[in-house]
């Protein structure tokens, strides 16, 4: 048989391609989409229990994190740092919420009903009704928790629907099965960020 009516086979090439593309080119990007949305729910689950104030945001930090990754997964890259970028403002904006709300615990530490050796000023169990205390630290607080659960129209809404649609796209247009179970996974880690947060703002505000 003539070897040039031999197919061309190119064992590196042929075993680590499919249709004419890497196999991690195909796989890595499906990859990173799952790790995304399951970090995000994972982190959310994780911060529903959490008592300590800043915990909680911690944990949504990598909550929120997961969106970021998730978003560059299905190739929303714009998306993904609209939401770097906005979830820095607000998420910046609750530390120093959380901050003062701690610095005014440990000053009104010998007038609380709850002094002791086990007092903690970061945990939320020892706070309740600061809103009439703290005014400024409540509404800032308020503004910046819309934010993070993605209440319209606050910046949040606007950066991570922007990732949910994506995610919901490359499910519908590109037939990604990644894009539906990363859209899944981040719409219930945004149901978990939206109770967690107004959980803390009534704990530590409203209780």
């Amino acid at each position: 048989m003539n070897r040039s009516t031999l197919p061309n086979f190119d064992p590196v090439h042929d075993v680590y391609h499919y249709e004419g593309q890497p196999l991690d080119a195909i796989f890595a990007p499906k990859s990173v989409a799952v790790i995304g949305a399951t970090t995000a729910l994972m982190a959310g689950f994780i911060a529903l229990g959490q008592w300590d104030i800043k915990r909680v945001l911690a944990y949504s930090t990598i909550s929120q994190l997961g969106f970021m990754v998730a978003a560059v997964g299905v190739g929303a890259y714009a998306a993904a740092m609209f939401h770097l970028v906005t979830h820095a403002c607000f998420k910046a904006l609750l530390f120093l919420g959380s901050g003062s709300v701690i610095h005014g615990m440990e000053h009104g530490h010998h007038h609380a009903v709850h002094s002791g050796d086990d007092f903690d000023p970061q945990d939320m169990r020892f706070m309740g009704g600061l809103r009439e205390r703290m005014p400024v630290t409540y509404w800032t607080y308020l503004f910046g928790t819309l934010a993070l659960a993605g209440i319209i129209p606050f910046a949040g809404f606007w950066s991570k629907d922007e990732i949910l649609l994506d995610s919901l796209k490359a499910g519908v247009d590109k037939g990604l099965l990644s894009g539906y179970v990363g859209f899944v996974l981040l719409l219930t880690a945004a149901a978990f960020t939206a109770f967690y947060m107004w959980r803390q703002v009534s704990l530590v505000f409203l209780g």
